[in-house]
């Protein structure tokens, strides 16, 4: 397994609110996170941070090996880390309204775990075809579902930042999951609407597509193209290219 990330403030923003981390627990399983903080001067950051560092720290110390153990020990997790990024809102003024959205993967055998909430996105690249495995949780997502708007558009809407589901801010913290069988030669990308707010899904593929570069170049390159299209936000991704052999079931 080859996997990297990178993290750019982008071009117009004074300091950079995503975070992103890479664990792995007492039994070898791996979580990559990828948290983008929202409220601006109010704490997107911490709560960004709090988000990934605090999850990370208690996954290092689970010692599940099972996705159905994995899916518990997650909607857990968010609930809590949801309950203290408002407590510590609650707790400093200057952090009042802060919250994260978030999209993370755990890695098993043969199967990998998908969980998402907010804008943040997982996708897939598998035989050439570059799949989005999450949804987003955006007032944008919600009228292009309802045909109100197309995706061409969502793309330029002015309300494309409103976010429906996040950690913190509201008690409704329900992470989505999804369970999906891995194969050799797949590609994950985590990434925050930095990227692809800024990166169509057609250079995604293209750049996951190249055999000639690691998982540490195409980071960059993203983050190239991301600065190059106008770097609105801050823009993370987090590749994970599965290697050789995947056990079988």
């Amino acid at each position: 397994m080859d996997f990297a990330y990178r993290s750019d403030i982008g071009q117009q923003r004074e300091e950079n609110e995503d975070y992103v981390g890479f664990f792995q627990n007492k039994a070898g399983i791996n979580f990559a996170i990828v948290a983008d903080g929202i409220g601006g001067h109010q704490g997107g950051d911490v709560a960004s941070e709090m988000a990934v560092s605090h999850m990370g720290f208690r996954f290092e110390n689970t010692t599940f090996d099972e996705p159905n153990d994995a899916v518990k020990w997650l909607a857990s997790e968010v609930q809590d880390e949801n309950q203290h990024i408002i407590e510590k809102a609650r707790e400093f003024s200057d952090l009042n309204g802060m919250g994260t959205t978030m999209v993370a993967v755990l890695l098993f055998d043969h199967k990998f775990l998908m969980a998402n909430l907010g804008d943040s996105r997982g996708y897939i690249f598998r035989d050439g075809q570059l799949h989005q495995l999450t949804e987003d949780h955006s007032l944008v997502n919600e009228l292009v579902k309802r045909g109100e708007i197309s995706a061409e558009q969502a793309r330029e809407h002015p309300q494309k930042n409103i976010i429906t589901r996040t950690l913190g801010i509201s008690q409704d913290a329900d992470v989505d999951t999804g369970l999906y069988q891995m194969q050799a030669a797949d590609q994950l990308l985590l990434c925050s609407d930095g990227l692809t707010n800024m990166v169509t899904d057609e250079q995604l593929a293209t750049v996951l597509a190249a055999t000639d570069q690691t998982a540490t170049q195409k980071c960059e390159t993203l983050i190239k193209l991301a600065n190059k299209a106008g770097g609105s936000d801050n823009i993370t991704a987090l590749i994970i290219a599965i290697d050789g052999e995947v056990a079988s079931e």
